[in-house]
């Protein structure tokens, strides 16, 4: 795959053990088993899929900020894409939650969604404007947790649809992905600051200075050891930070390819999408591959 006009974005590990990721400019979902070539298929091209995630229904779903849809796809490449009810909402981060469902951003209209496998709707307002809600995931603690990106703050939601935000030590350091560890905490990514950040279920939060502050982490993933791996957007590289705050990074041998999405791949490898029109595979020091 090196098609720069393509755009991967955001990728995930499905169920049928292959790599499924967004092709935000040319409309389409991918598909890669390692070893083989990729395949895709072919949405509305100005669709904008963004964030892709393996649901509870063994299918894959996805988000379409252009168009104001989420969409889902089979394994076997069938295709359903629901309406949101607000116009210009801007469908961003989306993930399974504890209740069954998935919850998605609308980062435009300062809101989280709720959608079923059947295609039922819910949306809630959050309790601050402007705030740009980005990514979302789930967490032990049986809440959906989200990022504020132009709030500076980490959101939870309840499946009562009950809101509580966390504002960040560091001044406008714009959260983008977030992450679920294995202790109960969670890692988020500071794009403006340079910064890893650490929240707990109580709220306490711990920032972390990259090496490089110009960096512009984006997107975050957490491996089977607990370690969380993250994307240089800024940087040109993949960094990791272990539980105890120990960063290391990995720089990617092309310039300028500014990889966006991470996630851990069917062979336990890391992997990420290139905006330049690639996927790039890192081998973590204490994998078995």
């Amino acid at each position: 795959m090196a098609d720069s006009a393509a755009g991967p974005y955001a990728l995930t590990t499905g169920p049928d053990g292959a790599l499924w990721f967004t092709l935000v400019h040319s409309g389409r979902i991918g598909r890669l088993v390692p070893g083989q070539e990729p395949t895709s298929h072919r949405l509305d091209p100005d669709s904008g899929p963004t964030v892709i995630t393996r649901g509870p229904d063994g299918a894959l779903w996805f988000t379409e900020y252009r168009a104001d849809r989420i969409g889902r796809i089979t394994t076997d490449g069938v295709i359903d894409e629901f309406d949101l009810p607000t116009p210009g909402c801007g469908p961003f981060g989306i993930a399974p939650a504890p209740d069954g469902a998935l919850w998605f951003t609308e980062t435009a209209a300062d809101r989280i969604g709720r959608i079923t496998a059947d295609g039922h709707i819910t949306e809630f307002p959050l309790p601050v404007a402007g705030a740009f809600p980005s990514a979302i995931t789930a967490a032990s603690d049986g809440g959906m947790w989200f990022t504020l990106n132009q709030a500076n703050a980490i959101g939870r939601i309840g499946m009562d649809g009950a809101v509580t935000l966390h504002p960040l030590p560091t001044e406008a350091a714009a959260p983008v992905g977030i992450a679920a560890g294995h202790d109960g905490a969670l890692w988020f990514v500071e794009i403006a600051a340079g910064q890893i950040g650490r929240i707990t279920p109580d709220g306490q939060i711990t920032e972390f200075p990259l090496p490089d502050r110009t960096a512009r982490p984006h997107a975050v993933t957490v491996d089977g050891q607990g370690t969380a791996w993250f994307t240089e957007w800024g940087g040109n590289r993949v960094g990791a930070i272990t539980p105890d705050g120990s960063v290391t990074v990995h720089d990617l041998p092309t310039p300028r390819c500014e990889p966006h999405g991470i996630a851990i791949g069917p062979d336990g490898a890391v992997w990420t999408a290139l905006e330049i029109g690639a996927l790039a595979r890192i081998t973590p020091a204490h994998s078995t591959t």
